[in-house]
């Protein structure tokens, strides 16, 4: 493969920005086959894993604005694969019979995924960058 450099490589807002759009293309190819995009995959696999939990709650282990969840929780309730229930002020998020029947290919999605870049920039690269990130994440936020 060839190499691609450009003079702003060494910006960690222009890396990140690069990285983030190339692995959200292969993330975006990889779930398609769930019909879901990858952001709308993930809330699916958060709901699945949690029902009954809250917007709020699915926005702070997705780091993602409240306004984002609300606009991906929309479309997937229009969709069929997840319920709001609300009780008082509050509002619940659970998969219907739908969201729980996808919620393999989801997961067997997510493995090609881990799969595809993990072929290209190895296991223990992945683990690194990922803890890097992460790390920054939890610095800069």
């Amino acid at each position: 493969m060839k190499e691609k450099t450009s003079p702003y490589c060494h910006c960690l807002y222009y890396s990140a920005n690069a990285l983030s759009r190339l692995i959200t293309k292969i993330s975006d190819e990889e779930f398609a086959a769930t019909g879901l995009t990858s952001s709308s995959a993930f809330i699916m696999m958060t709901v699945n894993n949690h029902p009954g939990i809250s917007p709020k709650e699915i926005s702070e282990i997705m780091l993602l604005t409240p306004s984002t969840v609300t606009r991906l929780l929309d479309k997937l309730a229009h969709s069929g694969l997840l319920t709001r229930e609300q009780k008082g002020k509050n509002i619940f998020i659970s998969p219907t019979p739908s969201g729980r029947e996808l919620h393999q290919k989801i997961k067997d999605s997510w493995k090609r995924l881990y799969e595809r870049y993990t072929s290209v920039i190895g296991e223990d690269q992945a683990r690194k960058l990922t803890a890097l990130l992460t790390e920054a994440y939890a610095k800069l936020s």
